[in-house]
């Protein structure tokens, strides 16, 4: 394990400045950066984070000493396939709205027995990766039905349009607005019209060198807008993610993704 990360640590030092030149389609710049690292090193940091939350997801932990083997992510417990283009979703046994990052902690608590001041970030997203995995080329299937669903969607597309902070902006001042447009390097993507942008999350962003959730992205965009970010977990995290994935329905996943 330790060889493989030393190989991709080299790897991207090769790789990171070659990300520096512009390309029309993000997408296609990701592909290209991953073809060069797959012929550098043969393994990708995500596939580390994959194995790490496999090691994680299978392991008899916490007070409980139990696995997360028999947490449901909305097919049943032990049913993994495909999950993740299904969330966020309504969850009967905690009778809320929950998405992957979410639903992750639910079952620490519950099955395994953590406080969650006990829960570590670093392991949900690790685990995140590892569901991912199993939701490769899997469609998006995401419907918002139950009335709880329906009014987090709601309220996601309200915090998607609202215009606030410092600067005066909203998530479509860059994903609507501003779409085509650069922020540097890349141009904006197109969140409603671009099944790809939200069907790639959980991803490993190579030209900071981490691992993300959907989460990590709105918390961080929450940043660039001068406003305080959302806690993990939050009401207004899993609106978003509701709603921008919504827009992705339809959508074959490419999971872990591979982004700049």
């Amino acid at each position: 394990m330790a060889r493989l990360w030393r190989l991709a640590v080299v790897a991207l030092a090769f790789l990171v400045p070659l990300a520096i030149a512009q390309e029309d389609d993000p997408i296609k710049e990701a592909e290209k950066q991953k073809r060069q690292l797959l012929e550098q090193s043969g393994v990708l940091p995500s596939d580390l984070f994959v194995e790490q939350g496999e090691r994680l997801f299978k392991a008899k932990r916490g007070p409980k000493q139990a696995s997360l083997e028999a947490c449901d992510f909305g097919r049943g417990p032990g049913k993994l396939e495909g999950v993740v283009g299904r969330l966020p979703r309504y969850f009967f046994d905690t009778r809320r709205v929950e998405d992957l990052d979410s639903r992750i902690r639910t079952c620490m608590i519950r099955l395994q027995g953590f406080r969650p001041e006990e829960i570590r970030r670093s392991e949900v997203v690790a685990i995140a990766f590892y569901l991912a995995s199993l939701s490769n080329e899997k469609l998006v299937t995401i419907t918002p039905l139950m009335p709880q669903e329906k009014r987090l969607y709601e309220l996601g597309e309200k915090l998607f349009y609202l215009r606030a902070g410092p600067r005066d902006m909203s998530c479509a001042t860059c994903h609507v607005t501003y779409v085509g447009r650069r922020a540097g390097v890349l141009p904006y993507s197109d969140l409603l019209n671009d099944k790809r942008v939200a069907s790639h999350w959980p991803a490993f962003r190579y030209s900071n060198d981490q691992a993300w959730t959907m989460a990590d992205r709105i918390r961080a965009c929450y940043t660039v807008l001068g406003m305080p970010a959302p806690d993990f977990y939050s009401e207004p995290i899993i609106a978003l993610t509701l709603f921008m994935n919504v827009q992705a329905r339809g959508g074959k996943m490419d999971l872990p993704g591979f982004i700049r």
